[in-house]
């Protein structure tokens, strides 16, 4: 066999997994920014909650959770979310709330926010928001069904 139909072969053989796409990854289970392990891009998310506005967290008062660290503007709202983190972090570990209704994930940005039945959510823009703001109880509903397969 001459090295032209050697080459041939060879590309026939691999052209099928050439052509298949790349298994999908799973994200990891707290959206952080691609250069740092921040969740929520620094703001303390029992700030939320309490002052009803974001508000970013000092390093000083940081934690980690789920292998990100969550950064806080002051102890005692450290100590607080440490004692609950569930009541405090944002759902879909901060990722886009309405990506996760369709089935795939986005950044969440924390200054798109809403608490919903005691739950934090993020959405990925304003404009995001608003439509994610059309049919709140039917995106979460959908969500929550997809959020367990998109992540680690």
């Amino acid at each position: 066999m001459n090295l032209r139909s050697l080459l041939v072969a060879a590309a026939i053989a691999l052209a099928p997994a050439v052509l298949l796409p790349a298994p999908a990854m799973a994200e990891p289970p707290i959206y952080t920014g691609a250069f740092d392990d921040l969740a929520v891009q620094g703001y303390d998310p029992v700030a939320y909650f309490t002052d009803g506005k974001p508000v970013k967290g000092e390093k000083a008062f940081s934690a980690k959770y789920k292998g990100a660290t969550f950064r806080f503007a002051s102890a005692a709202h450290r100590d607080t979310f440490l004692a609950n983190p569930e009541a405090y972090a944002p759902q879909y570990g901060g990722y886009c709330a309405w990506a996760v209704s369709q089935g795939y994930t986005a950044k969440g940005d924390a200054r798109n926010w809403k608490i919903v039945d005691g739950k934090l959510y993020l959405n990925y823009n304003t404009s995001i928001q608003k439509k994610w703001e059309a049919d709140i109880p039917g995106f979460v509903s959908a969500a929550n069904m997809n959020w367990p397969g998109l992540v680690d």
